[in-house]
């Protein structure tokens, strides 16, 4: 019954066009049969002559003027059937006398119609309804328009919007963050209870600055303030402020603190304060720009309120080295978080909670887990439980495996793998080759990072990559540390110089990141001979008005010891790869053979291969862990075509189909 009303409402959308069509047709046919008719306009005289001629067929009398004229049409016998005339006469006895006498004695058709015009209605019709048409028309348009943009004319209102209880974040929602509950915590009182703090005098700081790397929970954290207190969470980014319209900004300013007065307690959260909050007079347009007015009406309204008016203001950025230094004074944001990457035990906590609602496999382990992702935020960690529950669907597995936790990681740090990218066999040895050399390296160091992955499986950029971790997180490097981690990076050229004897082009990150290690060793941290002084400081983007042309702090000749001491310590470095690459060729040849026929090893298999020399025996259950050779014969038994010209993830992915 409902497919057959379905049916009947398209044929009728189907129908209408042609109908329209049809209509359109018809009217233009009969406008065309109207305008062909001939037409006699006759005189007063001549319409005389024809009534007393007794010539008249039909004739048609239409009152004019309040009655004073007559508008006239009829026919003659002698016309033909689109044939008529028309005539205009006076109001008269005697000429109304005339008409009625000769309807009479020639029996025609005699129709008199009242003037339309001394119709009261018709009057009105006529002249005030198409006005009142288009006022409400323009009435009608007006709203639509305000309707598909309601912030036309409220642009100077705040953009500052009220978080629904739906939405409601506890410190139960934020995991690994400790110290940082610590320091809000006190906020959190202050709302609850202000009379407590105002008996001894104290003073709550009007405004907290979440400072650290993105995704380590700077939002979250201010959300379980407002949830925790239970108070109105206002959220606002930094770039709702600033508009193309003078004023604007400093307007919404304005606004969202009055809003707030009259909400209090409440609580304000400012995303991305950097937008707006950036150092005054670094860029080249003076202080009249519309960002800079904005910034001091914030300064002004910050200011402005009161002790106890119950509004606490929390920030958050990832570039707190742009604030202008007025908002960071006391009285202003007068207590700063950092939120820094978790360490091993938060990211523990933090994987607790995004694990609640994924089937993990029994041999997968929260902590170990978190041992596996040293530098991971904690949008990173969920966004690698995420990914790899997506892997598991797509593989129709019931549970997330080992394997899916390994390819999330990868896909994490360095991009989903380039299955379709085709090595020749000699790219591969050259790549194979090339890992195993770093792998080599950091086995072999005492202080390096444990080897937990080693692929030539192309990702992002690179045609391979070496995972390395910690042994164990430490707050500060040593001078050793460094070295060894520069040692690390250039254990591959290392390896292609004595394999090849041939450089290539694979170590250019690698040696971007020894060189970036090594400057900072030399120029910030006193690591060289050049004793304990720093000579350059970290920076991000350059402020054309504040950074474009700052001072070298050293003098010419100082430059040329730096580059000096800096190529001495990659050649140390370098030679240092080198022999323990020429003291285990063994090894080396032994993890890229095994790289070239497994394309991935991972921590296990490769403590395996230290201690044995030789590869831990294939679960026949998991193509994971299954050599190119092994997968290649199961292909070819299943009837699988080309099977040598596929790599392992093509064969996996013919196995699983």
């Amino acid at each position: 019954m409902e497919n057959n009303n379905i049916d009947k409402k398209v044929i009728k959308k189907g129908l209408l066009p042609y109908l329209f069509i049809f209509l359109i047709m018809l009217g233009v046919f009969l406008y065309f049969r109207y305008t062909d008719s001939e037409v006699h306009s006759f005189t007063y005289d001549e319409f005389i002559e024809k009534l007393d001629g007794d010539k008249i067929k039909e004739l048609e009398l239409t009152a004019r003027g309040s009655g004073y004229i007559y508008e006239v049409t009829g026919t003659l016998d002698s016309y033909d059937e689109d044939e008529y005339f028309e005539a205009t006469l006076p109001l008269s006895e005697e000429v109304m006398k005339k008409i009625v006498t000769a309807s009479d004695e020639q029996d025609f058709t005699l129709t008199v119609y009242a003037d339309p015009e001394s119709s009261q209605w018709l009057i009105i019709l006529v002249n005030f309804v198409p006005i009142a048409a288009l006022v409400i028309f323009a009435f009608w348009f007006f709203n639509k328009q305000m309707a598909g943009n309601k912030s036309s004319l409220d642009f100077g209102k705040s953009r500052a919007r009220l978080s629904s209880d739906n939405n409601k974040v506890t410190f139960k929602d934020v995991a690994g963050l400790k110290e940082e509950k610590e320091e809000v915590k006190e906020l959190i009182d202050f709302l609850k209870d202000p009379k407590k703090f105002q008996k001894l005098g104290a003073r709550i700081p009007k405004g907290v600055l979440l400072m650290g790397p993105p995704g380590t929970g700077k939002t979250l954290l201010a959300k379980a303030v407002a949830g925790e207190a239970d108070v109105p969470f206002y959220f606002i980014s930094g770039s709702d402020f600033v508009e193309l319209f003078v004023g604007v900004g400093a307007s919404r300013v304005r606004d969202m603190f009055k809003e707030a007065k009259r909400n209090a307690p409440c609580l304000i959260f400012i995303d991305e304060i950097d937008a707006v909050g950036r150092q005054r007079g670094s860029g080249i347009g003076g202080g009249h720009d519309e960002r800079e007015q904005t910034l001091n009406q914030l300064l002004t309204e910050m200011d402005g309120f009161g002790a106890n008016e119950g509004i606490i203001i929390i920030a958050a950025t990832n570039r707190p080295d742009v604030l202008d230094p007025a908002l960071l004074r006391p009285g202003r944001f007068d207590r700063q978080v950092t939120v820094n990457l978790p360490d091993v035990k938060g990211r523990e906590e933090i994987l607790e909670v995004h694990a609640k609602n994924k089937i993990l496999a029994d041999d997968i382990t929260i902590e170990n887990l978190a041992k596996r992702t040293p530098g991971f935020s904690g949008a990173d960690l969920e966004n690698l439980l995420n990914e790899a529950a997506l892997l598991a669907v797509r593989r129709n597995k019931d549970e997330i495996t080992m394997s899916e936790i390994d390819e999330a990681t990868d896909r994490v740090l360095m991009g989903p793998a380039k299955v379709s990218h085709k090595y020749s066999e000699n790219d591969r040895k050259l790549v194979a080759y090339h890992e195993a050399g770093h792998a080599v390296v950091g086995i072999k160091l005492e202080g390096a990072s444990d080897v937990q992955k080693v692929t030539i499986i192309p990702r992002g950029q690179a045609g391979g990559y070496n995972m390395m971790v910690p042994s164990e997180e430490k707050l500060c490097s040593t001078k050793t540390d460094l070295l060894e981690q520069v040692t690390g990076l250039l254990g591959g050229r290392a390896s292609e110089e004595i394999t090849f004897g041939e450089i290539t082009t694979g170590a250019h990150n690698d040696f971007e990141k020894a060189t970036k290690i090594v400057r900072a060793m030399v120029t910030e941290y006193g690591m060289s001979d050049l004793g304990p002084l720093q000579f350059e400081q970290q920076s991000g983007s350059v402020f054309l008005g504040r950074d474009y042309n700052k001072p070298q702090h050293f003098s010419n000749e100082v430059a040329n010891e730096i580059d000096m001491e800096m190529r001495k310590i990659i050649n140390e470095c370098h030679e240092r790869a080198k022999d323990i690459i020429k003291k285990n060729k063994d090894l080396l040849k032994l993890i890229a053979e095994s790289l070239l026929e497994y394309e991935t090893l991972t921590k296990e298999q490769i403590d395996y291969l230290v201690e044995h020399g030789k590869m831990p025996n294939e679960d026949d259950d998991n193509y994971e862990t299954m050599s190119l050779t092994k997968l290649r014969e199961i292909a070819k038994e299943k009837g699988v075509k080309n099977t040598s010209k596929m790599n392992k993830a093509e064969l996996i992915k013919e196995l699983d189909d």
